[in-house]
């Protein structure tokens, strides 16, 4: 997100306002491959596209998620899922594919994992599934009220300094912007393998007003069969690290 700060500056002797931008992300220089390029350069991949691939992501005209489905098979009613920061997009397609009744939006700022994801999608022919570039808490704030059926975030950056932790998705300030766009009896999920954010999460959830815990106040929820287990998640298993699930409902 974009937690705004402003700070007192002074320019000819008049006092003015510098906007001070708190991230919920880090963009990070990684690896494109091949297959990554190709669908960001393609005109077969494009229709994956919703905006610039490469760059900042330009949300200036993206008002409303389900018209970007009109023309697709499943319509613009269809349930609707979206995904903040779906990394290099595996587990996104792969949930994508076994429920193609159902639309899917990805969001997300890294070039590579937006080529990746578009590239899956292609050549598996998937025809419920749009991405775009650029800061989650922009696009929601410009959503209608109750837009979603489910909002997804898996292993958000934990921001483990305590100085950093403002920076941390789930807070008061973002929930209530997440949850305007969220349809009443919608679901917020999230998992994280971080246990110190794991139990941030349900402070800040659990004292949330218009949010419901699904397993009851203080609970996690074990990890559904629809989340898919990633390699990172099943190697950190297996060295006895822990991950922890939350589904929360809008009232």
């Amino acid at each position: 997100m974009n937690a705004i700060a402003v700070d007192d500056a002074t320019t000819d002797n008049q006092p003015s306002k510098r906007i001070r931008i708190v991230n919920t992300f880090m963009k990070r220089k990684t690896h494109m491959n091949k297959n990554a390029e190709q669908a960001l350069t393609d005109p077969e991949f494009a229709h994956y596209l919703v905006n610039n691939s490469c760059g900042d992501g330009n949300l200036d005209n993206i008002h409303d998620l389900r018209i970007l489905f009109t023309d697709t098979p499943n319509g613009s009613e269809a349930p609707l899922t979206l995904e903040i920061g779906f990394g290099l997009g595996d587990s996104f397609i792969e949930m994508a594919a076994a429920e193609p009744s159902r639309n899917f939006v990805g969001i997300e700022v890294h070039e590579p994992g937006i080529g990746k994801c578009a590239y899956m999608a292609g050549t598996q022919n998937l025809t419920n599934v749009k991405i775009i570039n650029g800061d989650a808490i922009q696009l929601l704030k410009q959503l209608p009220e109750n837009h979603i059926d489910r909002i997804q975030l898996y292993f958000p950056d934990p921001w483990q300094k305590k100085r950093h932790y403002k920076r941390r998705f789930v807070s008061p300030e973002r929930m209530t912007i997440l949850t305007r766009s969220l349809k009443q009896g919608g679901w917020f999920h999230t998992a994280t393998d971080w246990e110190h954010y794991a139990f941030w999460m349900v402070d800040v959830l659990d004292d949330f007003s218009g949010l419901s815990n699904k397993s009851g106040k203080g609970n996690f929820t074990p990890r559904p069969d629809f989340r898919p287990m990633t390699k990172f998640e099943r190697r950190g298993l297996e060295r006895g690290h822990g991950v922890w699930d939350l589904i929360y409902t809008k009232d």
